[in-house]
């Protein structure tokens, strides 16, 4: 059976001075997620918020063990690369296809 995994992250961007340079810095980093990792990324919360993003990335496969190693690596990515954004929070759920 294929699993689903979904991870939701937070970000505080205390940098961020308006929706414009939030969105500059979630939208790259979501980018760079894409690419790397060939997963479905979007920002879904805290969309108002300047310095605030809840943001989902969906990954699918045959192997739950495997999709939860790739949403690690996602976590570990983001937290190396998300620029002036910071992780605050993490939440993962799996589903069995």
């Amino acid at each position: 059976m294929a699993a689903l995994g979904v991870l939701r992250l937070t970000l505080h961007i205390p940098e961020s001075e308006s929706l414009k340079s939030k969105r500059h810095v979630v939208g790259g980093l979501l980018r760079r997620v894409r690419d790397e990792f060939k997963v479905a990324a979007a920002e879904v919360g805290e969309r108002d918020r300047w310095q605030l993003a809840e943001v989902a990335i969906a990954a699918v496969s045959e192997d739950r063990q495997h999709v939860g190693e790739v949403l690690n690596k996602v976590v570990a990515f983001v937290e190396r690369n998300a620029g002036e954004a910071v992780v605050a929070d993490v939440a993962t759920e799996f589903m069995t296809l």
